[in-house]
């Protein structure tokens, strides 16, 4: 966008070509004179601050194929929480968002539990 927008394009040409509305092009183009390639950086998010590291996000899912539980062949999503620290929540939204999947991978955390199993 910013590159069209360096070649002497109005911001409706630009629009137009890139499928967006003209007050995006509009905003990019003027972050960008304002603040240089710092401008094109992605800012504060609205909502609450992040509470889990990236660091522990990693962890999880380390943690799941590296090691075994103490006494257990395999996480479950509470005694994986707990040994991280965090919600249970928090442990099964990083297990979607690292496609662990409880009937592909036998060392998952996301496993289903014992009452859960068929059978």
């Amino acid at each position: 966008m910013i590159l069209k927008c360096a070649e002497g394009r109005d911001n409706i040409n630009v629009a137009d070509e890139l499928g967006v509305v003209q007050q995006t092009v509009g905003k990019w183009r003027k972050r960008f004179v304002e603040r240089r390639l710092d401008g094109l950086l992605n800012g504060p998010r609205p909502g609450a601050p992040r509470r889990i590291l990236d660091e522990q996000i990693e962890a999880v899912p380390t943690r799941t194929l590296e090691n075994q539980p103490r006494g257990a062949t395999q996480w479950s999503t509470p005694s994986m929480a707990r040994e991280m620290g965090m919600s249970q929540t928090a442990v099964s939204r990083i297990c979607r968002a690292f496609g662990l999947q409880p009937r592909v991978i036998r060392a998952s955390i996301c496993t289903l539990r014992r009452r859960d199993r068929p059978g």
